[in-house]
């Protein structure tokens, strides 16, 4: 299933990603620091949504609250829960 997230309080305006079974793939964000993140969707390719939220939740990023790895971690939440929902 394909999932798109926007995220809030940091550079990036998009995450899309496929979820199957609980498994996160194809993670691509949109906008942000583009070599962090690509390195990020590649280290978190085929993980449960629930290793990406133990290794990424409570991220931060300078002054801000959150990150995008902690939005991913956010992302991934939602999408589960979208998965689930569908069926």
């Amino acid at each position: 299933m394909h999932y798109t997230y926007r995220p809030t309080r940091v550079c990036s305006t998009q995450i899309d990603m496929e979820v199957n079974k609980g498994v996160i793939t194809d993670v691509h964000f949109t906008g942000g620091c583009n070599g962090n993140l690509k390195a990020i969707s590649t280290l978190v390719d085929g993980m449960s949504y629930e290793e990406i939220e133990r290794k990424l939740l409570g991220n931060t990023c300078g002054p801000r609250p959150t990150s995008c790895a902690d939005q991913l971690a956010k992302a991934v939440r939602a999408a589960a829960e979208a998965e689930r929902q569908v069926g």
